[in-house]
């Protein structure tokens, strides 16, 4: 009788045991979604508010040049679309993604790496001058929208 007693006992922490991590798993699931969901509209794409800013004559330059060679797939004012990410985000802030690699990403494309919209290729018509100029419009969008160079 004590025997079986134990068993049942052992039996009933084993079941508790296991809803404990089967409600930790949906927790976590739960949670994970919530933080998709406040980012993610109905297509699947990622998309930010962003805060008009006042340019600079360059920045205005840019501006010109992102509507009319990036806009169709990062979206107005860079705040992405389900075909590419926005720029104006943490990720793209100075200290993880430098100017530099914004003209490496025109010039050759890029892999995807950050984001599921797929890889982007080359934007061969955009000279080097052209995107720094578009380079220029996206700080200045970043920094009115709180994104600053951070150490990585």
């Amino acid at each position: 009788m004590k025997k079986r007693n134990r068993l049942r006992a052992m039996k009933k922490r084993q079941r508790m045991m296991v809803l404990a991590v089967v409600a930790w798993i949906v927790f976590g699931a739960l949670a994970a979604l919530a933080i998709v969901a406040r980012e993610t509209d109905e297509s699947g794409s990622v998309t930010v508010q962003v805060t008009p800013a006042a340019l600079s004559r360059e920045a205005e330059a840019g501006e010109a040049l992102f509507e009319a060679n990036c806009r169709a797939c990062h979206g107005p004012s860079a705040a992405g679309t389900a075909l590419g990410p926005p720029l104006i985000h943490d990720i793209y802030n100075p200290g993880h993604h430098s100017d530099e690699a914004f003209y490496l990403a025109v010039a050759t494309g890029v892999r995807q790496h950050h984001w599921p919209y797929g890889d982007m290729p080359a934007q061969s018509q955009v000279s080097r001058a052209e995107v720094g100029q578009i380079i220029r419009y996206i700080r200045e969008l970043q920094e009115a929208n709180g994104i600053v160079a951070k150490s990585y």
